[in-house]
């Protein structure tokens, strides 16, 4: 059935179910629900929207066309009003969502590879010159523990410290560090 030829028998069984035909309405809503399910896995799709999303909005639309069936300007095609209604109720569903959007890891795992080294020089220099602002033996603490990943009861042993000392000297040196980053 062509597409045009399929949309008039809906806008036909639209219109006497306006009137009130409840066999009518019964009669659009089966023929449309497969056509707008197939529409609102297209748009997710090409929106990035999970599959899952996509019974949501046709849910959605069944309900809005319910409630708005009297707005349906008759004398115009309904293709463009169910899509148009589609639409906004993905863009509502999407905007519920928020912004999250989920990756596969192995869509992005090839580009997650370790880099080849040539930025640890750079990267040592940095981080060389933020703890050069820190005192002794602060400095070395945060070396110990942050970068070299040694514990504190090893780095307690080492610097000749108690373990409580190291944990305090830690942590002002990270809130020293913190206030460092936020003043930049």
């Amino acid at each position: 059935m062509k597409q045009s030829v399929r949309e008039e028998e809906w806008a036909a069984w639209l219109r006497l179910a306006i009137k009130g035909d409840a066999q009518a309405y019964n009669r659009f809503l089966l023929a449309v629900t497969p056509h707008l399910r197939a529409m609102a896995r297209r748009r997710c799709d090409q929106f990035g929207a999970p599959a899952s999303e996509a019974e949501d909005v046709v849910q959605e639309v069944l309900l809005a066309i319910h409630l708005k069936r009297g707005t349906w300007d008759s004398a115009r095609p309904l293709g463009p009003w169910l899509t148009t209604i589609v639409r906004n109720k993905l863009i509502d569903s999407l905007r519920r969502r928020g912004r999250h959007v989920n990756v596969p890891i192995d869509d992005v795992s090839d580009f997650l590879e370790a880099e080849d080294g040539t930025h640890e020089a750079a990267d040592r220099l940095d981080t060389e010159t933020v703890l050069a602002q820190l005192k002794e033996p602060q400095r070395d603490i945060v070396r110990s523990i942050s970068l070299e990943g040694a514990g504190i009861r090893e780095t307690a042993a080492r610097l000749k410290m108690t373990e409580v000392a190291v944990r305090v000297s830690l942590h002002r040196a990270l809130k020293s560090l913190a206030a460092l980053y936020r003043s930049e």
